[in-house]
């Protein structure tokens, strides 16, 4: 294996032209899914469960948001085997890509960011918070409390305020009706996340978001996933310097964090593969491997 002393002054590897193009088409996709999620065509197949963090109460949603079906069903209680299988088979087939391409409530978060003002990261343990919103507001509050108690994911659900009562209040004062105010709580919390997406990369994501964590949990074993070249790494860390997320994808290229955007892919020592093995060497490893 090549040496690799001199790594730091490097350039990063070129990645093929195609996948930097197709990086930079993402907003594009991102938008394009709107046709899905949005039903233009005036589809309203609230019965079948997406695969995307969407609120089904806005008046254009085209299918019902799994995250709420999971809520709802754990207030019955019944467990809601249609919508958690499409999630363990997406996530199965390609982890948490869905959340950097397809989610439109990501998407809205990623505009925003556009919004020139410093950035500050997000600590890496934070993430954690998602996995404790799935166990708490999505499964535990519905068994033991209901939908009515005030932490049931879509009593605070931001996706369901700006989705939901926005449009409904909008409606409402347009034909003249009494408005159905939002609940504070709904409107401090919707606030709070659309000014942190401002200053710091999807917030609600990276932190919050229960289906992101779901999703998250496959990135070590969907077939589709990000696969580490060390051979072809210069260590330049190229690939850290385009992480929205603050992960180190030389080191872990599927990490749970990742809402696989693919930007780190614009280094040629990173790429997209499918399988089932996930063949991931470090540039600590391949050092070592060199000196021995």
């Amino acid at each position: 294996m090549r040496d690799m002393t001199n790594a730091n002054a490097s350039q990063p590897p070129a990645a093929p032209a195609r996948r930097r193009r197709l990086v930079r088409f993402r907003p594009w996709i991102q938008a394009a899914f709107l046709a899905v999620w949005l039903g233009p065509f005036g589809l309203r197949l609230h019965s079948i469960s997406g695969c995307v963090f969407h609120c089904y109460a806005c008046p254009l949603a085209t299918l019902a948001c799994p995250i709420g079906v999971i809520a709802q069903f754990a207030a019955l209680p019944v467990f809601p085997l249609i919508a958690v299988g499409i999630l363990v088979a997406v996530g199965g087939m390609v982890g948490s890509l869905l959340c950097g391409w397809a989610c439109p409530f990501g998407f809205l978060q990623d505009l925003i960011a556009r919004i020139p003002l410093p950035k500050f990261r997000i600590p890496g343990w934070m993430g954690h918070g998602r996995i404790l919103v799935l166990a708490g507001a999505v499964v535990l509050v519905p068994m033991l409390w209901g939908e009515g108690h005030p932490l049931f994911i879509c009593r605070w659900c931001p996706a369901g305020a700006l989705e939901a009562a926005v449009p409904n209040m909008v409606t409402q004062a347009a034909r003249g009706q009494e408005i159905a105010w939002m609940s504070s709580q709904k409107f401090a919390i919707l606030a709070g996340l659309l000014l942190a997406a401002a200053l710091t990369y999807r917030p609600w994501c990276t932190v919050l978001c229960p289906l992101g964590g779901v999703l998250s949990l496959f990135n070590r074993f969907s077939i589709f996933h990000l696969r580490f070249a060390a051979e072809m790494c210069t260590d330049c860390r190229f690939c850290r310097s385009q992480c929205s997320c603050g992960i180190k994808p030389d080191l872990f290229a599927n990490e749970s964090r990742c809402t696989r955007c693919l930007e780190c892919t614009t280094c040629g020592a990173i790429s997209p593969s499918l399988g089932l093995e996930h063949k991931t060497e470090t540039i600590s490893q391949a050092r070592h491997d060199a000196g021995s």
